[in-house]
């Protein structure tokens, strides 16, 4: 499989009055082409710190960052991000907000905006793209949210606690719609997320971080023998519990 992301010794110490604050220690990672991998730890361990280092937009204190083979040390056009809320322009139509990126980007092509157009009509937003977001349910929102990032094509998507806004029901139903898409797309992925049965649900693999400072403990992977596998037809399985004990006794929550 080839390395779309590689992690290599990173860690983040910042500077406070009382000293200094280690988040995280040596972490060491690898994430593949059309993966979802998850990172979950216990809560303050540092997870959204390591997105925001893989993203550009804060620095490592040391250890080395690689997209797609190429040493990275700044904010990358190859990488996607999505955030807990949607972030869309109230006041510009579905169809304007999804082509926002290409727009900043001055990536405003024919095949771009046909690009853009199979995805609104693929994931059923085709008919909502005169709408205005005030219009839309929170789920469809956050299907805007996705194309609108996957618009631009990155090479990864980074998801931080992207679902945990959303209300429990529409939380399933947009992971499932979420999923499908990704999948389809053949997008690679890393999620932060403090939910351990969401990141079972939708990943291939999981990495455990300590509390902090963070250190890798564990990576799980996650295979389940199901035909046409969703985040809700999993949770239905004998394998989902034992995925679920195990994870949360390497999270040691209580330790």
């Amino acid at each position: 499989m080839k390395k779309i992301l590689e992690i290599k010794d990173i860690s983040k110490i910042y500077q406070a009055k009382n000293g200094e604050i280690e988040a995280l220690k040596n972490i060491n990672l690898i994430v593949y082409e059309g993966e979802l991998l998850s990172i979950i730890g216990p809560s303050g361990c540092g997870k959204s710190t390591l997105l925001s280092i893989i993203a550009g937009l804060e620095p490592k204190t040391s250890g080395k960052l690689y997209i797609d083979g190429e040493e990275t040390t700044k904010n990358s056009t190859k990488i996607g991000y999505m955030l807990q809320k949607d972030s869309l322009l109230e006041w510009r139509s579905i169809y304007r907000n999804v082509m926002f990126g290409l727009e900043i980007r001055h990536l405003k092509t024919e095949e771009n905006k046909a690009y853009v157009e199979e995805l609104l009509k693929k994931y059923n937003l085709y008919e909502f793209k005169d709408k205005y977001p005030s219009q839309l349910s929170g789920g469809m929102r956050q299907r805007v949210a996705l194309i609108r990032t996957l618009a631009v094509k990155p090479k990864i998507l980074l998801l931080d606690e992207a679902f945990s806004a959303l209300d429990y029901q529409t939380r399933l139903m947009v992971t499932k719609d979420i999923y499908k898409i990704l999948k389809n797309e053949k997008i690679t992925a890393v999620m932060v997320t403090h939910d351990i049965s969401e990141s079972i649900s939708m990943s291939d693999r999981i990495a455990v971080l300590s509390s902090r400072p963070a250190t890798l403990k564990c990576i799980k992977k996650i295979d389940f023998n199901i035909e046409n596998r969703d985040p809700l037809n999993v949770r239905e399985t004998p394998e989902f519990s034992k995925y679920f004990d195990s994870i949360w006794k390497e999270l040691d929550v209580h330790a």
